[in-house]
């Protein structure tokens, strides 16, 4: 069991094998570049808090969410190279704002959201979004409508472009706030 103090750091133990088998790595922060510790990460246990965890180092390629439980297996979520990086999610608790952008560097249309979108091409009749701005929240952001396909993690700050984060065929397509799931 965790302390109280320590509940809202977040705790996630990788292996290097599928079924938690192999060498372990704890971590309870953002963890660039997983080869550091382990030569491969295969399965993991979120213990508390919410990560997104990467299948290329630096925070690149196909990213995942994870909340408590057990993955025994990546190949199982399409991640056939495992995990090679992490960020946590810290705990937020207080308005969410973010702007959406049809094209690149704010261009094209804009809408402001504060809650949940399953269809960008239902509620504002945009059929792409290529950048955004995060003033309050935390974000996930959807290749499909209702919150299904590729996604990607966004917390504040400013992306002008989702072509230079590696994701240059990809439309996005819905977007949900991260809130009382860590």
């Amino acid at each position: 069991r965790i302390p109280r103090r320590l509940a809202n750091m977040g705790k996630i133990i990788f292996y290097e094998d599928r079924n938690f088998q192999g060498r372990s790595y704890e971590c309870s922060s953002d963890c660039s570049d997983m080869s550091t510790y382990l030569s491969r990460c295969h399965s993991c246990r979120v213990e508390s808090g919410c990560f997104v965890v990467y299948d290329r180092p630096n925070y690149m390629g196909n990213q995942f969410f994870m909340r408590r439980g057990e993955y025994a297996d990546y190949m199982r979520m399409g991640m056939s190279d495992g995990i090679r990086s992490c960020r946590m999610v810290p705990q937020y608790r207080g308005p969410y704002r973010m702007r959406i952008y049809e094209r690149e560097n704010f261009g094209g249309q804009m809408y402001d959201l504060t809650d949940d979108c399953d269809s960008f091409v239902d509620r504002y009749r945009m059929s792409d979004c290529q950048s955004c701005h995060v003033m309050d929240g935390h974000w996930l952001m959807y290749e499909q409508p209702h919150y299904r396909g590729r996604m990607l993690y966004f917390r504040p700050g400013e992306y002008r472009s989702f072509r230079d984060m590696g994701y240059s065929n990809v439309k996005f397509s819905s977007v949900r706030r991260i809130m009382d799931l860590c």
